[in-house]
């Protein structure tokens, strides 16, 4: 199913923990994880406006930037963070739920 497009570009997105395991099993998981918002935040040019993160889940209220779709951010920020995080804690596979939801 399409996800419904806010005129304002604002939205509300969630990424959790498959099967809601734990995401962010210690600080550096955090830092991480902040640091690919910044590092795809100039990249992909939107704004974040707050974010919450959560042992096995993020919250973030997100501007999407001009010709970058919420999609696009979070392939970018997803794909990144499992690649560093499963050579980090030596596992394999997925760590998030599904796609992101986003409000």
């Amino acid at each position: 199913m399409a996800r419904k497009k806010s005129s304002m570009q604002i939205y509300h997105v969630m990424l959790r923990g498959i099967n809601k395991q734990q995401i962010f099993l210690d600080p550096e998981d955090n830092r991480y994880f902040i640091g690919l918002l910044k590092r795809y935040k100039v990249q992909c040019g939107y704004e974040i406006y707050a974010y919450c993160l959560m042992g096995n889940h993020v919250h973030l209220l997100i501007r999407e930037g001009d010709g970058t779709s919420t999609g696009d951010i979070f392939r970018h920020i997803g794909s990144a963070f499992v690649y560093w995080y499963n050579i980090k804690y030596e596992r394999s596979g997925h760590l998030f739920q599904d796609r992101f939801r986003s409000e």
